[in-house]
């Protein structure tokens, strides 16, 4: 944030804001600040506005103006006679009249801004939903849109695009436009440079939000390469050469420092992982990924020197070395502000750095003083009335906004720091990043929904860091059109501050606190507001003790750390003796097991790493001996780079089926990156870890049975559970051909306490298998809102008559069960806890081993057999209740014989080494 306030002030060390020609010092020159404000108050509103109303408007606030000036004409005070009461409403007289024509500009400018855009066929075709042709002007760079997951699919990759449209070719004929698109299309758009003329063929479809500056949206048919009219300007293929030689540099380097440095020199995120986006998220470091004003001011150094000392004898820079005279290095000046907004592409932050640095280089070329928040406030009129969309655009706010903080709060708090000991840069430092936090939070989670409880020590840490990267980041890109080798040199040396500000970011949002959820939209963001305020108007008594300090300090430490103890013993969560939560990760599927202190295994990973790396982390996780993938769908694999983020992952099972193919190539590449091997999952493979024993159910052995290869959800991986005295059965998202081939072909299978319900809850069950597992408690996993209707009511009304107690992440939360058969929401109601029913349970009769050794599998396929006749209530009869003792397992064949009460079958007991293990079948009770 310290690189954003030296942009906006173009000088490290320049006079304090406020200090003003002909002004007090000490008092903030505002006169230029109310009709900016206005300005861009007026054009927001007037871009959606009716045009016949803005007028209407802005000739009332016209005449007003008059009224407004004549009467501070005549009053007695003006020109500095009178009372002095009489010259202040003369001066707000004034001050309204300033305001009125800053709201008339803004409203006249928006307004033609809105009705360009909605005018011409584009709009009303986009409503419509048609089919067109479409000639259009490349006006940003294309983007790579990460793909999402979409119920258990993975998006296809595609490109994304802002350009103008031209000309609009329809059944009824051609015409001529200027509207505003958003192309979506295919990654062979990827290499295209703004200013390419493209044609381009599609349905269109209107915006996702109205009043947005895009008319419409076409999704491009075909998979050809764009169809190019005409080329890029010479403008645009040097500043092309510019960022593709910045990024020949980078190769080879740390893949961190190889997708941030470009990022941090000119904007280009282009190689950002998903991973590396979302800790610079977390931690609201994204600041840095939008070249800002700390850039150009780094340009403006080495061309003036420091600005205090440019228009004096012993002014320093290239410029001063080189003899040139003052003006003309203002005019030099004023073409690398052109020169960076061209390479850097005119984003918001870009524009805002560079006409303040233009208004700071026109006051030193003119020999007038320099007056700092004047020249923000006179860079936001201009822009705001050159393209009004900035009004509307949240990347410009928050630019002003942390701008703006760093001129008028950020040097009172520094002076409040040093008055009470602490040494001036720490103070500089502290009270930069804390302004700049202070203001733009709210916005942040009007968008997001969060607040980042790292953001100021990160941006403590990451600061020093930036202004070396930067620079040596600007010699590789200055130099590799020339000098590809010396390129390359620079850019090594800028990789270790590049890598330190990576490892700063995937630290802090490593910690189990980094973030909190927070309401969102307007609400939301006025509470944070409130909360700030009060907050900072606290702290002027707190600094002033320092234990009341050092308090603050240790429980901001223990809110980011989370201590699992500390956080049991203040929210509940997670319940003391947990043994099996159900992550709440949106529509997909996560477990863990408990295996051990911070040990579980994890079955399926859920569709998105945060959360389930979230779930873990407030778990206390930090060893996975297995993590099971059941199938190879997005939304229980997507989530993988969660679970191996900061973990020690022993090894990946999964299914045999490799479909879909991608998703199955995905899982390999990550545990091959991570150093993880990956095994297939056995038919009758059994194992323990300490209480936590499982035996693979399903799928059958390749081959012998066509349901179980009919797609990837029949190959999902059902596991029976043995944890801490409870039983549990985990379907995978089975569906009901394979839930019933489960069923009969394993006999043995009984009563459980625990059923993760297949397939989200779906309608899909069948009922064969739910009855006879009669469970206590099912659980189902589903997103909130998710489009599937998921899980269907008719499959939670079925479980409830069988009086079974369901719960469901969407509604509940993360949920944990615990070894006395309680589960614990996690969710909104954190400390609510449901109990199962007390019913007698049926035990499993056939005696289980489980192995600590490697998988072993069946002799042969399990027979089927017909299905038992199994009573339908709570209660057992006491042929089915009863158990075989401890006793030796017989090898017999491959078989295991078991006779109890008259009650006879076989099942297949594994290898011989299983034969010679003996077990004790345990009752199970609520």
């Amino acid at each position: 944030m310290r690189q954003e306030q030296r942009g906006a002030l173009g000088a490290a060390d320049a006079p304090p804001p406020g200090e003003a020609e002909g002004r007090p010092e000490g008092t903030a020159d505002l006169r230029l600040t109310v009709p900016a404000l206005a300005a861009w108050a007026a054009a927001a509103i007037a871009l959606t506005a009716d045009g016949r109303s803005v007028a209407l408007a802005c000739a009332g606030a016209v005449a007003l103006t008059y009224v407004l000036l004549a009467a501070a004409r005549r009053a007695p005070g003006h020109g500095g006679a009178g009372p002095r009461g009489h010259g202040a409403r003369a001066g707000a007289a004034v001050t309204v009249a300033a305001a009125l024509l800053g709201a008339c500009a803004g409203a006249a400018a928006g307004a033609l801004a809105g009705a360009e855009t909605r005018r011409g066929p584009l709009p009303e075709l986009a409503r419509q939903y048609g089919q067109a042709a479409i000639e259009v002007t490349v006006t940003g760079d294309p983007r790579a849109v990460r793909p999402h997951v979409r119920g258990s699919a993975r998006t296809a990759p595609a490109v994304v695009l802002e350009a103008e449209a031209t000309r609009v070719i329809t059944a009824q004929g051609t015409t001529r436009v200027r509207t505003p698109v958003l192309l979506i299309a295919r990654q062979s758009w990827l290499g295209l440079l703004p200013s390419t003329r493209l044609r381009a063929e599609g349905r269109l479809a209107p915006p996702s939000r109205d009043g947005d500056r895009i008319a419409a949206v076409m999704r491009v048919d075909g998979q050809a390469p764009p169809q190019v009219v005409g080329g890029p300007s010479a403008l645009q293929r040097a500043a092309g050469r510019l960022r593709a030689g910045l990024r020949a540099a980078t190769d080879g380097l740390d893949p961190d420092a190889r997708a941030l440095l470009p990022g941090l020199v000119v904007g280009d995120t282009s190689r950002v992982p998903a991973d590396l986006d979302e800790a610079f998220t977390a931690t609201d470091l994204t600041h840095l990924l939008a070249v800002s004003g700390g850039n150009f001011t780094v340009l403006l150094v080495l061309l003036i020197g420091p600005p205090h000392l440019a228009s004096r004898a012993e002014r320093r820079g290239l410029a001063a070395r080189l003899g040139i005279p003052l003006r003309l290095t203002a005019v030099l000046g004023g073409g690398l502000a052109l020169g960076f907004v061209v390479v850097c592409r005119p984003e918001p932050s870009v524009l805002r750095a560079a006409v303040c640095g233009l208004i700071t280089l026109l006051a030193l070329g003119t020999g007038r003083r320099r007056s700092l928040l004047p020249a923000l406030a006179a860079a936001v009129l201009l822009l705001v009335l050159y393209d009004p969309w900035l009004a509307r655009s949240y990347g410009f706010l928050l630019s002003v906004l942390a701008t703006g903080a760093l001129l008028t709060l950020a040097p009172r708090w520094s002076a409040a720091l040093r008055r009470r000991g602490v040494p001036a840069r720490v103070a500089e430092a502290l009270a930069a990043a804390g302004a700049a936090q202070a203001v733009c939070a709210p916005v942040i989670a009007v968008l997001a929904a969060r607040v980042s409880l790292v953001a100021v020590p990160c941006n403590l840490l990451a600061e020093p860091a930036v202004a070396p990267a930067t620079v040596l980041g600007f010699a590789a890109l200055a130099t590799a059109p020339v000098a590809l080798p010396l390129a390359k040199a620079f850019a090594w040396t800028a990789a270790w501050p590049a890598s330190w500000i990576a490892s700063v970011a995937r630290t802090g949002a490593g910690l189990p606190g980094a973030e909190c959820d927070w309401p969102g939209a307007l609400a939301g963001g006025l509470l944070l507001a409130v909360i700030t305020t009060v907050a900072v108007f606290a702290a002027r008594p707190v600094l002033r003790r320092p234990w009341a300090c050092a308090a603050c300090a240790l429980l901001l430490l223990l809110a980011v750390v989370r201590p699992v103890p500390l956080t049991r013993a203040v929210t509940g969560w997670p319940p003391p003796g947990w043994r099996l939560v159900a992550c709440d990760v949106g529509q997909g599927d996560a477990l863990a097991l408990a295996a051990g202190p911070r040990t579980a295994v994890v079955v399926d990973a859920g569709p998105e790493p945060r959360a389930v790396d979230r779930c873990l982390q407030e778990l206390g996780v930090d060893r996975v001996p297995l993590l099971l993938l059941s199938h190879f769908h997005a939304d229980h694999v997507d989530g993988l780079p969660g679970v191996l983020r900061g973990r020690a992952v022993g090894m990946i099972e999964t299914t045999a089926l490799a479909e879909p193919a991608g998703q199955a190539a995905f899982v390999r590449r990550e545990a091959e990156r991570a150093r993880v091997p990956v095994v297939e999952a056995v038919p009758g493979e059994r194992r323990h870890l300490g209480e936590l024993s499982w035996e693979v159910l399903w799928p059958p052995p390749a081959g012998t049975s066509a349901v179980a290869e009919d797609g990837p959800n029949d190959a999902s991986v059902a596991l029976l559970v043995r944890t801490g005295g409870l039983t549990l059965m985990l379907l995978g998202d089975l569906e009901p051909p394979a839930q019933q081939e489960l069923w009969e072909s394993h006999p043995g299978l009984r009563a459980v306490d625990v059923l993760k319900v297949a397939h989200h809850g779906s309608a899909h069950q069948d009922p064969h298998l739910t009855r006879g597992l009669r469970p206590r408690l099912a659980l189902i996993s589903a997103g909130a809102g998710n489009p599937y209707g998921h899980p269907a009511a008719r499959t939670v009304a079925a479980l409830q008559a069988q009086g079974a107690a369901v719960l469901r992440t969407d509604t509940d939360g993360p949920i944990a069960v615990t070894r006395t058969m309680t589960a614990v929401t996690g969710g909104h109601r954190r400390r609510s806890v449901a109990r199962c029913h007390s019913r007698p349970t049926c035990g499993i009769t056939d005696p289980w081993t489980p192995l600590a050794s490697t998988p072993t599998s069946a002799a042969s396929a399990p027979p089927a057999r017909p299905p038992p006749t199994r009573p339908r209530s709570g209660t057992c009869t006491s042929a089915i209740s009863s158990r075989c003792r401890s006793r030796i397992c017989p090898f017999i064949s491959g078989k295991t014989s078991c006779s109890t009460a008259g009650l006879s079958w076989t099942r297949s007991c594994g290898d011989a080494a299983a034969s010679a293990t003996s077990s004790t079948a345990r009752s199970h009770s609520c």
